[in-house]
């Protein structure tokens, strides 16, 4: 059977189901080539972090010794697997010793980077922080560890927690501010002065007493700050669900008994969520500045943790070491950048006056 014309005519969205509306944001999008190559680069690099112990490591990827195989990325091994000669203690591969045993009856394969974000860097040119070279691409900070590998792994953790914050805050937030638009009334005053009260409390001062409490990481510092980070969109959501709860076919649904859920869900949501969705990158990018800033003022992740704000402020602390602040101004400055644009490119395929070139 010969494939009918027509049917080649239509555009590949088209053959997915996706509407017309939709094809003319993807078009839209598509043709604001910052934001669109901003997202392919940070997709690429995000990706890539997300392999970060198959990248940067200072344990081999693979190991063929006396015919077997061995996966030290993925599994911890004793030293005396390798030999009797050695302790049953956990294999240290930046040992000489355990090196030249291992490479005697068979090899390893090592990732593109030796270093992982906490390995000490032995043997330097210089005491540290040391300069870039050719074993050390980006130097090492102030505790000889290698500062590329701790920007892969950094970048990774700010990105993960930048999503997470911003995926659960702006649901909460959403939630909120759907709730308080489409009952109004005496639901609206008092969530209202609620929102006022809460979003008065000193964030920070409670983050230092916190902090003074317990030791904070990853899970602590992300659910201190949904506490406070939800309300970001509800003023927006609100003003969208008091404006549809109004419209003719919201009201005509809920005289045919639609229940209230489903309005709010299927009528008033996909209208709200226009407006919504175009913040959403901008949310992103200042909730990774949010932990930047926090690890560095000191409040943030534990020490040692792979961080981009611990970086600004070891640059600060060493400004005879400029590579350190260069690099972390490019990769937080270069971060926003993307974020910036993809933003700027999701609102333009949002806004109804634009059309597809």
């Amino acid at each position: 059977m010969r494939d009918d014309p027509a049917l080649l005519a239509v555009p590949i969205q088209g053959r997915f189901g996706l509407s017309p509306l939709t094809r003319r944001r993807i078009g839209v999008f598509r043709a604001h080539r910052r934001g669109f190559w901003s997202l392919w680069i940070f997709l690429i690099l995000f990706v890539l972090s997300l392999f970060a112990e198959f990248i940067a490591n200072d344990r081999p990827l693979a190991i063929r010794f006396a015919g077997h195989w061995y996966f030290p990325v993925l599994q911890d091994y004793s030293e005396d697997a390798f030999g009797p000669q050695f302790m049953p203690l956990e294999a240290d591969y930046t040992d000489p010793d355990l090196r030249r045993a291992i490479t005697a009856h068979g090899w390893m394969l090592w990732p593109a980077i030796p270093f992982s974000y906490d390995t000490i860097v032995k043997n330097l040119p210089s005491p540290a922080p040391s300069p870039p070279t050719w074993h050390n691409l980006l130097g090492t900070d102030d505790q000889a560890r290698d500062v590329l590998a701790r920007v892969i792994y950094g970048f990774r953790i700010s990105v993960l927690f930048g999503f997470s914050l911003t995926a659960i805050s702006s649901a909460v937030g959403i939630a909120a501010g759907a709730v308080q638009g489409f009952y109004g009334g005496l639901t609206d005053l008092l969530f209202q002065r609620f929102i006022e009260i809460w979003a008065g409390m000193p964030q920070l001062f409670l983050l230092i007493i916190l902090s003074s409490i317990i030791e904070p990481n990853f899970w602590i510092l992300l659910i201190f700050l949904l506490l406070f980070s939800w309300m970001s969109l509800t003023g927006l959501v609100r003003a969208e669900f008091l404006r549809g709860r109004n419209l003719d076919y919201v009201r005509a649904a809920k005289a045919l008994g639609v229940s209230d859920g489903a309005v709010m869900w299927r009528h008033i949501l996909p209208n709200a969520m226009v407006a919504t969705l175009t913040f959403l990158p901008f949310t992103l990018s200042s909730s990774v500045t949010i932990l930047a800033s926090l690890d560095f003022l000191g409040f943030g992740m534990p020490p040692g943790s792979p961080s981009l704000g611990e970086l600004v402020s070891q640059g600060k602390n060493n400004l005879q070491a400029p590579w350190l602040g260069i690099t972390a101004f490019v990769v937080l400055g270069g971060v926003l950048t993307l974020l910036i644009f993809i933003g700027e490119a999701v609102r333009d395929a949002f806004d109804p006056r634009r059309t597809a070139p």
